[in-house]
């Protein structure tokens, strides 16, 4: 006789069926999921660090979820402009707009021109593109830049994000309760999911001894000019 797998919603609160395998009476079950930790999820998780009770929502209201949460934008802000693999993009296209500016996004945390524009220095001031050597906002055509940028929350890796929550509650603690005990076990922790994050960065990364340029040989031989260029 076939195997015939039969669905049965009943095992399951939330309504997703496992199957029961007939020919040898197995319950096979479906490959757990959870959904992306959430900013409240993050939040409930910094006050239980600090022996706080979690909370339904953000209610800006209750001045230790808005300590919290500012601290865990704060954190999110200052971990991110680090700059890693998952933020950080190379010879990305700007291109001036009708006044022959351009306008920085407000999610850009650093940018600086590529390597290529040896001849031009910019810094970001007033919003725009500034050229430090032309003296100029004028863009006359598109340029390309390494950009850091602010990703949020929802679209960070989890290590990324464990190690922010981890920070931030670290500092929470300073500023709500004040007990050197529990700073010391939470830097602790900090201390553990930074290293967790930089192994993660590690992995990512592909980062080899050698160096490693964007869409060439892994391999950078010796040049003179380059040397003397830095």
């Amino acid at each position: 006789m076939q195997a015939a797998l039969l669905p049965d919603l009943s095992g399951d609160p939330a309504g997703s069926p496992f199957f029961i395998s007939l020919a040898n009476n197995t319950i096979v079950m479906p490959f757990p999921t959870t959904n992306a930790q959430t900013e409240l999820q993050a939040v409930n998780e910094i006050l239980a660090s600090v022996g706080q009770a979690p909370v339904t929502t953000l209610d800006q209201t209750n001045p230790d979820v808005a300590i919290a949460y500012d601290t865990l934008l704060q954190v999110s802000r200052e971990v991110q402009a680090e700059g890693w693999t998952f933020n950080k993009e190379f010879g990305y296209p700007f291109t001036p707009d009708t006044n022959d500016e351009i306008v920085i996004p407000n999610n850009v945390l650093q940018l600086d021109l590529t390597p290529d524009y040896r001849d031009r220095d910019v810094v970001r001031r007033s919003g725009k593109l500034y050229d430090r050597t032309a003296h100029s906002y004028t863009f006359t055509e598109q340029v390309h830049c390494d950009v850091v940028w602010l990703f949020d929350w929802v679209d960070l890796p989890i290590p990324i994000k464990d190690y922010i929550v981890a920070r931030a509650a670290s500092i929470v603690s300073t500023r709500i309760v004040g007990d050197s005990t529990q700073y010391q076990m939470l830097q602790q922790r900090e201390a553990y999911t930074r290293a967790m994050a930089l192994e993660y960065e590690c992995n990512q990364g592909d980062y080899t001894f050698f160096g490693h340029p964007r869409g060439a040989n892994y391999y950078t031989s010796y040049e003179p000019y380059r040397a003397l260029y830095r």
